[in-house]
């Protein structure tokens, strides 16, 4: 990732409600057979420590053998709210588009789960998005659902991912003048064309209630 003090993102709460609004994540590995990627939910431990992150999920086999899940070091990347930004929504000077996005790049050694374990964070899982739901189906909820849970469960394999270190950006036209990141604002949210994007939209609004910074003349583009 592209470093850009202007879009630095260094909170760990940021980072955490990132996960926490964006739990479908990118896991990556460098194996001894080359890379290898694959797509999973996670969500937050919330028996860790305040002071840092930690991940838990399950990956389904073979995926475990596949990554060399344990073995080394793991990248999981966590993509936040992102769209196309138009040089139509600056002002007249010359300009370039760009993408505004919020990003991060969590690494370290994933700790298998026991079985036991696993079983705890599938239901803790399940539980964290049937929430939302009117009538939530728990993994647990009836007899009959626990029984064919478990069964299920041998197909897969949980585990706990303490972040070592991160890279994160939130690139929100940071660098713009206020009157421009009102416009692009708009148009996120409200704009008659195929980029609309209101959660990116939110995002910039929610950090542009601070002062946004001196207008920079770099003009590059991109991550």
């Amino acid at each position: 990732m592209r470093t850009n003090p202007s879009f630095a993102l260094d909170d760990r709460a940021e980072i955490r409600r990132l996960i926490e609004q964006n739990p479908w994540v990118t896991l990556v590995s460098n194996t001894s057979a080359g890379l290898v990627a694959s797509h999973y939910p996670v969500i937050l431990d919330v028996n860790a420590p305040a002071d840092e992150i930690v991940i838990v999920s399950h990956v389904g086999r073979p995926d475990e053998r596949l990554h060399e899940l344990g073995q080394h070091e793991v990248l999981v990347v966590v993509q936040g709210p992102h769209g196309y930004i138009s040089p139509g929504w600056y002002d007249a000077n010359p300009a370039v588009p760009t993408w505004n996005f919020i990003s991060a790049h969590l690494h370290g050694v994933p700790e298998i789960l026991s079985d036991a374990e696993n079983l705890e964070v599938l239901s803790t899982l399940v539980d964290h998005f049937e929430d939302r739901m009117p009538e939530p189906r728990r993994m647990n909820g009836t007899l009959a659902n626990a029984e064919y849970s478990a069964r299920i469960s041998a197909g897969t394999v949980g585990f706990r991912l303490t972040v070592a270190r991160f890279e994160a950006k939130s690139k929100l036209s940071q660098n713009r003048p206020a009157e421009t990141v009102e416009r692009i604002i708009h148009e996120l949210a409200d704009g008659d064309t195929y980029y609309r994007q209101p959660a990116l939209a939110a995002e910039m609004r929610r950090i542009h209630d601070a002062p946004v910074l001196p207008a920079e003349t770099t003009g590059v583009p991109g991550a």
